[in-house]
């Protein structure tokens, strides 16, 4: 299938909403469907994001500034765009990546307290108007997050953040998604994976076609 623009596609969530495997599983079925295809994530995805990356995670960085924290995030995502996004937009990919601004504006913005506002002008540097033609918003219960994550072994610095912290993240895609409707699309992760993975990819080919 030949598609006449490339396609940004974002996938958001709280830690644990399941967001790397459906990226992976909605990846497998474009390629399947001869799409070209490109995943990659935030922070990270190009060598000197993924170390900024290893900076902002880091477990032994508990004294780390929220300005700070805002501010590595967007370094960390200016890069990001312009070495592995961009060219793969102009190559006609659809692109799926897991997290990108909307990230910022909910834990920095929101649970942070910086304000929504403030993180937005902070990032409008970064991205210079490049936001996702969709982003799928997967939605879970706090408690079933924080399981799933606990479950995968040694928590990162924000991973290791108290409960309460995750229902400020929660009400904050809540408050975001409110601020751009056309564009974030919930998906209840509460599901089993396969059906989550089949809402989100009728989500995507509905959209592509």
């Amino acid at each position: 299938m030949r598609l006449e623009k490339g396609w940004f596609i974002t996938f958001e969530g709280n830690d644990g909403s399941g967001k790397s495997s459906v990226l992976q599983r909605v990846q497998e079925y474009l390629l399947k469907e001869n799409i070209l295809c490109t995943t990659t994530r935030e922070p990270g995805g190009i060598e000197i994001s993924e170390k900024i990356r290893t900076i902002i995670l880091d477990p032994s960085h508990h004294n780390m500034d929220y300005r700070c924290e805002a501010l590595l995030y967007a370094a960390s995502r200016r890069q990001h765009l312009i070495e592995r996004v961009i060219p793969a937009l102009e190559k006609k990919h659809v692109v799926l990546c897991d997290r990108f601004v909307d990230s910022s504006l909910v834990y920095q913005g929101f649970a942070r307290g910086l304000g929504i506002e403030a993180v937005q002008q902070l990032n409008a540097f970064a991205i210079e108007g490049y936001m996702p033609d969709i982003t799928i918003y997967l939605s879970v219960d706090v408690k079933v997050a924080r399981s799933r994550s606990s479950n995968r072994g040694i928590e990162d610095r924000l991973e290791k953040e108290k409960e309460q912290f995750f229902y400020q993240v929660e009400e904050g895609y809540q408050r975001v998604k409110s601020l751009y409707p056309e564009r974030i699309i919930e998906v209840d992760a509460n599901q089993p994976l396969d059906d989550v993975v089949r809402e989100c990819i009728q989500i995507i080919m509905e959209k592509i076609r």
